[in-house]
């Protein structure tokens, strides 16, 4: 016997595919899909961009969840928020320069700037004075965006 065997690979980490509603929200919506690590429109735009960044391969249940709210959050916001969906290659870039953090997840970014993230399903009241928070500031009342 020899002690030179390779060691046992590591069984792959299962991969979900995202929900259909997730789809929706380009096909439906025309929200632009965000395919590429460099896809940075929010770069030289004076607006705000809200980045859905769905959980690819995670199968949270809670995306579903944020791909019906969102488009919600963008007709009452409007027009203070962009909307935009992340594909594989743009979350894990997004999430890179962010920083982790539990997925799905709303980002909001303008020019250069990250300017904050609400992570999982929130209720209705807590979505408005989060984002009025990161638009506006901590001492915001949501009724400010409407």
């Amino acid at each position: 016997m020899t002690d030179d065997l390779p060691p046992a690979a590591k069984p792959a980490k299962p991969s979900f595919p995202l929900p259909p509603l997730v789809d929706q929200l380009t096909d439906t919506h025309g929200y632009p899909r965000l395919d590429g690590a460099d896809d940075q429109p929010w770069r030289g735009d004076s607006d705000t961009w809200v980045v859905f960044l769905p959980g690819h391969g995670k199968g949270n249940g809670e995306t579903a969840d944020v791909a019906v709210i969102l488009p919600e959050l963008v007709r009452v916001l409007s027009p203070h928020l962009k909307p935009a969906v992340a594909g594989p290659a743009a979350e894990q870039a997004l999430l890179a320069r962010a920083g982790m953090m539990s997925l799905p997840a709303l980002l909001f970014l303008r020019g250069d700037a990250v300017l904050g993230s609400i992570p999982r399903v929130r209720d209705w009241t807590d979505y408005l004075e989060r984002i009025a928070a990161i638009l506006i500031g901590p001492e915001a009342p949501a009724s400010r965006l409407q």
